[in-house]
């Protein structure tokens, strides 16, 4: 099964009236369960297209297809560099709003991902009450409670200092390769990408466009200073020297 994005032209107009490309040309297949990296510069519109495979934004030229074998249309999820949790509802409440089935089960659903985040003993205590690292681990398991068949995040741990991303890296990593649900991951962090994708799509900006496609071969957990890796990363260094 597989997913595509043909985005012929995505661009935003100024006050003046006048018409800006944020993105021109660019076309994406997403394979069932895979893990895809969009690496580019800051500003190059990496967010933008989540928006648009999200549904949140359809003023563009092309086609975004996410239909299934079923004939019904992929349910998306989409976590923000923000956790986004609604402020008079607790953790738990926050999680059962994207959940299905009665009350109970929702609560059920909620509890059981707060549990694989971490977050046992903190679910009826609201946003104001947990810290940074607590409440990405609660975006996080809303972002998985839904059960999507695609999960959009856009630099989900920016914010965090170095050990508390890296223990969410870990903790993402562990529960896509249980659920496998198809991941397309914002960052233009080198050593991020290589460490969490499957594969890897460098991204050129004004406008975005897709400048290379990498898959990698290397096994988890990898070690970034593997030759595959260390070239991949030099590559990405040109591709911001020499836009295309």
């Amino acid at each position: 099964m597989t997913y595509t994005v043909d985005i012929i032209n995505k661009a935003f107009v100024n006050d003046a009236g006048i018409a800006t490309a944020v993105i021109r040309n660019l076309g994406l297949t997403l394979s069932n369960g895979e893990f895809v990296t969009l690496l580019g510069p800051s500003g190059a519109g990496k967010s933008t297209l989540l928006n648009l495979i999200a549904g949140l934004d359809n003023d563009f030229e092309g086609e975004i297809r996410l239909s299934k074998p079923d004939g019904k249309t992929a349910r998306v999820s989409l976590m923000f560099q923000e956790p986004r949790l609604m402020p008079w509802l607790s953790i738990c409440e926050n999680v059962m709003l994207v959940c299905d089935g009665s009350t109970s089960q929702r609560r059920s659903s909620a509890l059981h991902w707060l549990s694989l985040v971490g977050l046992s003993g903190a679910e009826y205590q609201y946003p104001a009450q947990l810290s940074g690292g607590m409440l990405k681990r609660a975006a996080l398991a809303r972002a998985f409670a839904c059960e999507p068949d695609i999960l959009l995040m856009d630099e989900p741990f920016s914010s965090l200092d170095i050990p508390a991303a890296d223990s969410l890296r870990q903790l993402l990593s562990e529960l896509w390769q249980k659920r496998r649900t198809t991941v397309v991951y914002v960052t233009h962090d080198i050593t991020e990408a290589l460490t969490l994708s499957d594969r890897i799509l460098l991204l050129s900006s004004h406008p975005m466009q897709v400048l290379e496609d990498v898959r990698l071969t290397s096994q988890r957990p990898r070690n970034p200073l593997e030759n595959e890796l260390l070239a991949l990363a030099e590559r990405f260094k040109q591709s911001l020297a020499d836009p295309a």
